[in-house]
């Protein structure tokens, strides 16, 4: 269910506090599976997105995990730590995902466990955020996706977010309460929504169960963001990710979009008035605004994107609340869909 933007305040104070030095907090709705055993990069490399077999201690990567349609189960931020690959992705998701992965070891020597439960996430950004990593003790990574271990905690360098840098620190639960106040000490609490919002800004998408087997990668810019290696050998629906890459037919990409009003729902569709027939894009991810409404990601035909300047885009149906497209953070390619529209 769409909720209200009722934290607005306590958003506006976090957005406050982010720009005058850096925030804290906890990030919700995150799962964590490990990979573990000798085979554990090579069958992971057989079944992602991306490469994994040259995936080194120090580097972290986004992989997809498709359905032999070349549809999107689940995109994941991936790391090595002491005792194998960590998958990251939504919690919704994580069981059912694990349980698939699973059924495809066959004879491999790789072990899939559920870590989530003995593992704490916190993410900290702002430009004072790395004196108060240091000053706890963590190592602190200063390129996009480095990853940096010590004493069983995985600090990750993440892009960065309305032009603020981030990290996310994964640590044992029973360490997370001391190391949460010894950030806490120097740096603002931030609700998780915030920190919802800082991930749309960033143009980072992250599939749910809402939107499982909705997008081939490329419709989300998951290959413009690192998610795809097209010189990688097979993985289910492969051939499909390929040819949307390679034939130049890609009609849809996404955008970042801002609205008014309840916080849409991923998956929740969008329209055009003089369409209101045929839905022309849908909400990947959405959270809660610093300045009031609502930020999101929404995969769009690239043509209603190009055209949102001269034909509104509605929310939910043709007469629902508006939306506007803004800028990402990175350039999209928009081919010959664009040309069409113009």
């Amino acid at each position: 269910m769409p909720v209200m933007n009722a934290q607005a305040p306590e958003l506006a104070a976090s957005h406050d506090a982010l720009q005058a030095g850096a925030i804290v907090c906890a990030p919700a709705g995150l799962g964590l599976i490990r990979v573990a055993g000798d085979d554990a990069a090579s069958f992971l490399h057989t079944q992602l997105t991306n490469a994994v077999e040259d995936l080194k201690p120090g580097t972290a990567r986004l992989a997809g995990y498709c359905s032999p349609k070349g549809r999107l189960l689940a995109t994941f931020l991936m790391w090595r730590d002491a005792e194998g690959i960590v998958l990251q992705l939504s919690a919704d998701i994580q069981p059912a995902v694990q349980k698939r992965l699973s059924m495809f070891v066959l004879r491999s020597k790789a072990k899939l466990s559920d870590i989530t439960p003995a593992s704490a996430i916190l993410g900290v950004a702002g430009t004072g955020a790395a004196k108060a990593l240091e000053a706890a003790g963590l190592p602190v990574p200063d390129t996009a996706f480095a990853a940096l271990s010590a004493d069983s905690t995985s600090v990750i360098r993440l892009p960065d977010a309305a032009g603020q840098p981030r990290w996310q620190v994964v640590l044992p639960a029973d360490k997370a309460e001391a190391v949460r106040a010894a950030l806490t000490a120097a740096l603002q609490s931030a609700p998780p929504s915030f920190w919802d919002w800082l991930e749309v800004q960033s143009g980072l998408p992250r599939i749910v169960a809402a939107t499982q087997e909705q997008f081939v990668p490329q419709m989300i810019n998951y290959e413009l963001v690192g998610g795809v290696n097209f010189r990688k050998g097979c993985y289910p629906g492969q051939e499909v990710v390929a040819r949307s890459q390679y034939r130049g037919t890609l009609k849809r990409r996404m955008w970042l979009v801002q609205g008014e009003g309840e916080v849409p729902a991923p998956a929740a569709e969008i329209f055009r008035p003089e369409d209101p027939g045929q839905p022309c894009g849908m909400i990947v991810n959405a959270a809660p605004a610093p300045q009031g409404g609502w930020a999101g990601l929404a995969e769009l035909k690239i043509d209603a994107a190009v055209g949102a300047a001269t034909s509104a885009l509605r929310l939910g149906s043709a007469e629902g609340a508006a939306l506007v497209t803004a800028a990402l953070p990175y350039e999209v390619p928009l081919g010959e869909a664009a040309q069409s529209a113009g």
